[in-house]
């Protein structure tokens, strides 16, 4: 007696399989597509983020550049230790270059800022790629954008002589940097980030 082979389970387990298949894959695209975006989101923020700081050290270059000048030949030199003393003609084109060479493009200017009364920068760019093909329509030409906002911040205290000739102490965060305005020498002033702090906000 011959027996008979049951071939009804195999035919109805195939189906399925393939659905599964199909559905883990469907997944799998998705998943991959979501990374795309996630990685493209953050080359953006990392760009506006080192925009907005060289916005802001734009600034404190300038104050540190304008303060060498004027100790010991202007009167009102400690002002420069002020960083609402900085035009700001140099931010825009900071920010510039430094979204450029994250291989984003800045949207509009640099724009003046204050938080928790410090003068800063707030940018906005756009990257010039896009988050590539996926499965998700449109994306293929999609750019990513991202704002960052950054400020900058005295970190000296001091008293203001009478004479604007005398020495004068600058307390930097407990580190004391005496300044004689009648033997001034460059070497006197410290790195700029001693006299002031550039940081992002949120």
């Amino acid at each position: 007696m011959t027996a008979r082979r049951h071939f009804g389970d195999r035919g109805q387990t195939l189906p399925i399989y393939i659905w599964l298949t199909g559905i883990l894959l469907f997944a799998a695209f998705a998943l991959f597509a979501f990374a795309q975006a996630a990685s493209a989101r953050n080359g953006a923020q990392s760009a506006a983020d080192a925009a907005a700081l060289a916005a802001a050290q734009a600034d404190r270059d300038e104050l540190m550049e304008e303060l060498e000048g004027a100790i010991g030949v202007d009167d009102n030199w400690l002002d420069w230790l002020d960083p609402n003393e900085a035009t700001g003609t140099g931010a825009t084109a900071a920010a510039q270059q430094l979204a450029a060479a994250n291989d984003s493009a800045l949207q509009g200017d640099a724009q003046p800022t204050e938080v928790n009364g410090f003068p800063g920068y707030e940018v906005e760019i756009q990257t010039n790629y896009t988050v590539g093909d996926s499965i998700i329509p449109g994306t293929e030409a999609q750019e990513a954008t991202a704002q960052a906002t950054a400020v900058i911040e005295p970190r000296c205290d001091f008293d203001v002589p009478d004479d604007p000739l005398d020495l004068v102490q600058l307390d930097c965060g407990g580190q004391i940097i005496e300044i004689d305005p009648e033997d001034f020498v460059l070497g006197d002033l410290p790195d700029a980030s001693v006299l002031f702090s550039v940081y992002l906000v949120e």
